[in-house]
């Protein structure tokens, strides 16, 4: 059984704020109660209290416990389902489908932004990305892109790096070529998180911590409140909105098939020193290469090298994650043989079969959003103000949507992961023969 306390990794360690919330306790009315505390939760939390709305966060655990706290901290414009999100798009609205991409693609860079300078919120915001070419064959792909995003308004931020511009970005000798992306964005994910919960508190929302929900009860018609029980208590409220991603277990039968487990592996060095730092990434780039189960690294602010891989899509733990990743982190950058590791730890992130995220309504007044598959805090940021949007008042782009079609696998989480691992082998085996 997983702690309730926050894990052992660099985010816990180096986080600025330690402040705790209480368990809930009693009986409590509110305008809106939010279940998981990671960041779709927060952020919307975040929406509504500024909309004037009394707003409850009720997690299991501690804010940010989950993958909130545990990824790789890059934020981009990035879409693993963007081929088949774009065709269902054009189909129910036509060229609209092109600004709804837009904003998928890169309104959470916009909302994250104006949440950092609005509530001095302290994460380590750093601009720059480079996704890089693992093979020569990769080299097409990425090229289109580019083009698209500076088709998109991104000309100004986003250009191509050929093999010896890369090497001169990184010193790693791997790569054929890249996309250097300066809108793209890194960051200290759970001091995001954790500044954001500060900030809903300071219009007024409230958080419980070490609250497992134990049941929703739905109303019988859309004019009723819904309730929401803890072992030591319950929430009465006009809406309901699940936000625990791959974490909960809430509403499986209406939910079932629709988000699998993937195990995420991340470490981060011992300190580099400012120099070794900036001779592997002399700018200060976060990058991810071009495989379909890839290798993902940034520097932290203070001269660690962040780095994941190794993504195990069966649904179980990664046996000792530093010497799971260390072979592909030395590999990558040779200067680091035999580098110290001072963190390693594991998450899980939620995947859609077809990678599409998945947003809607169950019942009558419980909303869910879930599904990002790997490129959650962008995304969750912008689920977050659709979903609010929406209980605002305001369902046009909630309608479009929540009205994407999602692949579904029949059967049960277990079986379900064993089947999307089966299929990833052969992407990697694609990978390494392509």
């Amino acid at each position: 059984m997983q702690s309730s306390e926050r894990i052992d990794n660099y985010y816990t360690a180096s986080r600025n704020d330690h402040s705790t919330y209480p368990a809930l306790v009693g009986d409590h009315s509110v305008d809106i109660v939010i279940v998981g505390a990671g960041f779709t939760g927060i952020a919307t939390a975040v929406e509504l209290s500024e909309r004037g709305y009394k707003v409850s966060v009720v997690e299991a655990h501690r804010v940010g416990w989950g993958a909130t706290g545990r990824n790789g901290g890059q934020v981009t414009g990035s879409l693993s389902g963007d081929a088949a999100i774009e065709k269902q798009l054009h189909n129910m609205v036509g060229t609209d489908a092109k600004e709804l991409m837009h904003l998928l693609r890169w309104h959470g860079h916009d909302i994250i932004k104006q949440r950092v300078e609005r509530y001095s919120i302290q994460c380590d915001l750093q601009y720059g990305h480079l996704n890089t070419a693992y093979r020569e064959s990769d080299i097409p792909d990425l090229q289109m892109a580019m083009t698209a995003a500076q088709d998109a308004g991104l000309s100004e931020h986003v250009s191509w790096l050929d093999k010896g511009q890369v090497q001169e970005k990184l010193a790693t000798p791997l790569y054929h070529g890249g996309v250097l992306n300066n809108y793209n964005m890194h960051l200290h994910s759970l001091n995001l998180c954790l500044g954001e919960a500060a900030a809903a508190c300071s219009l007024g929302a409230t958080i419980y911590e070490q609250s497992p929900v134990s049941g929703i009860q739905a109303p019988a018609n859309a004019t009723g409140k819904v309730r929401v029980k803890t072992a030591a208590g319950s929430i009465s409220a006009n809406t309901v909105i699940v936000a625990g991603n791959a974490y909960h277990r809430l509403f499986q039968r209406q939910l079932k098939g629709l988000v699998f487990p993937a195990i995420l592996g991340n470490l981060t060095t011992a300190p580099l020193g400012k120099e070794l730092a900036r001779k592997i990434i002399p700018d200060n780039l976060a990058v991810y290469d071009s495989r379909m189960v890839l290798d993902y690294y940034r520097l932290t602010a203070d001269h660690r090298l962040m780095f994941g891989g190794g993504t195990n899509y069966s649904g179980r733990d990664i046996n000792n994650v530093a010497s799971a990743l260390r072979p592909g982190l030395e590999a990558t950058f040779p200067d680091l043989k035999g580098v110290e590791i001072d963190y390693a730890w594991t998450g899980t992130a939620g995947i859609v079969v077809n990678r599409i995220p998945a947003l809607g309504v169950i019942g009558n007044n419980v909303y869910f959003a879930q599904g990002y598959s790997g490129h959650g805090i962008a995304s969750s940021h912008i689920m977050a103000e659709i979903m609010a949007d929406a209980i605002s008042g305001t369902q046009e782009r909630f309608d479009v949507f929540s009205k994407l079609k999602h692949v579904r696998l029949a059967m049960g989480p277990r079986a379900g992961s064993a089947l999307i691992a089966l299929g990833m082998a052969y992407y990697q085996l694609k990978d390494r023969f392509k």
